[in-house]
C-alpha cells in the first residue's frame, strides 16, 4: 500500500489505537504517527514501546499538522476532546472516531469542528477484552468489518481515502446511516454485552453456587459470558447511556423471547425448544461461513499476541 495520510494523530492509546498503529506500520499507510492519552502512565508506556513516532502530553499538540485525527476515547468524552482539538486542526483535516455508537458521537463532535474539516465517523467491529497500549496487534482488523457513517454532504474524495485506509489495515468496509448502525449494534453487540454483565452478576448473587465452583466449571457457557463482561466498564457505561433507545428496544424484544422460552420449558414444549434452537444454530453457522468466527475446537481461542 502507498501512504494515504502524511500525519495520523491518535487521541487515546488503548487497544484500538494501538492496533491501528501496528496495522498502519505494517502496510505503510502513514508517513508519521503521533498520539496522546489522558493518563501519564499510558503515555509513558506508549513512549517506551515506540507505539507511535511522537507521544504528546496534550491533544492540541498531538493534532497539530495532522491530516487524519482518530478519536479513540469513550463516547462520553468525545465532545470535550472535539472542543479541545478544534482550534488546532490543520486546514482540510479528516477527523474520524472508533466509537461503537454513532449518532451520539455525531451530535457531540460535528458542531465543534471547523467548516473545512471532513468528519467521517467510523466503528471497527473488532476487539478483545484487553486494553491499553500494549494490547494492540496489527492483525486485529483482518477480515473484520469497519462501518463508516458519513454525514450528508461528506466529501467523496475524503470518504474514498478513509475507505482505502481501513481496507489497507485489513478490514472490510461498509457504509451505513448512523441511526441504523446504532440499531444493528444494539442487536449484535450492545444487548449481548448487557446480558453477559447480567449473567455474571446473577452468578455472583447465587450463593448456592460457590465462587470456587463458578471459576472451576467456567469452561462451560459461563466462560464466554465472563469474557464479554471483562470489557472496559467506562466504555460500556457510555454506550448504554448514548444508545439508550435502540438498546431498550432490543431488550424489550429479548424479554419477550425469554418469556416464551420460560413458558415452553414450564409446559414441557420440546418441539418449540428444538425448533428455536435449530433456527438460532443456523445463525451461528452463518457467522462462521462469513469468516467472522471459527468452528475450531474451543472456538479456536488460543493465546495470541498476549490476548486470548
Amino acid at each position: 500500500m502507498s501512504v494515504l495520510y502524511q500525519r495520523v494523530a491518535f487521541i487515546g492509546l488503548g487497544l484500538i489505537a494501538s492496533s491501528m498503529a501496528h496495522a498502519i506500520r505494517r502496510s505503510g499507510l502513514a508517513a508519521h504517527m503521533t498520539g496522546t492519552a489522558r493518563s501519564p502512565e499510558t503515555r509513558a508506556i506508549a513512549r517506551e514501546i515506540g507505539l507511535v513516532d511522537q507521544v504528546f502530553d496534550t491533544a492540541a499538540e498531538a493534532v497539530a499538522g495532522a491530516d487524519l485525527v482518530v478519536l479513540c476515547v469513550p463516547v462520553g468524552a468525545m465532545e470535550a476532546v472535539a472542543r479541545e482539538i478544534a482550534p488546532h486542526l490543520a486546514p482540510g483535516a479528516t477527523v474520524t472516531d472508533v466509537g461503537s455508537v454513532k449518532q451520539a458521537v455525531i451530535d457531540s463532535v460535528a458542531p465543534h469542528l471547523p467548516a473545512d474539516s471532513h468528519f467521517i465517523p467510523g466503528h471497527p467491529l473488532a476487539g478483545t477484552e484487553h486494553s491499553g497500549p500494549r494490547s494492540g496487534f496489527a492483525e486485529l482488523f483482518d477480515n473484520r468489518w469497519c462501518i463508516l457513517t458519513p454525514p450528508e454532504g461528506c466529501d467523496p474524495a475524503a470518504l474514498d481515502r478513509m475507505t482505502k485506509f481501513w481496507r489497507g489495515m485489513g478490514a472490510n468496509v461498509d457504509l451505513m446511516d448512523a441511526p441504523h448502525h446504532d440499531l444493528v449494534l444494539a442487536v449484535t453487540s450492545h444487548t449481548p454485552h448487557l446480558i453477559a454483565y447480567t449473567m455474571v452478576g446473577v452468578a455472583d448473587d447465587l450463593r448456592r453456587v460457590t465462587d470456587s465452583e463458578v471459576i472451576k466449571y467456567s469452561a462451560a457457557g459461563f466462560r464466554d459470558f465472563t469474557r464479554i463482561a471483562a470489557s472496559d466498564p467506562v466504555m460500556w457505561r457510555d454506550v448504554f447511556l448514548t444508545n439508550k433507545d435502540a438498546t431498550l428496544e432490543i431488550l424489550g424484544r429479548f424479554t419477550e423471547e425469554l418469556f416464551a422460552l420460560q413458558r415452553a420449558i414450564r409446559q414441557g414444549d420440546g418441539a418449540l425448544l428444538h425448533d428455536y434452537f435449530t433456527r438460532t444454530r443456523a445463525i451461528r453457522r452463518g457467522i462462521i461461513d462469513a469468516g467472522q468466527d471459527t468452528d475450531a475446537p474451543d472456538f479456536g481461542r488460543v493465546r495470541k499476541h498476549g490476548a486470548e
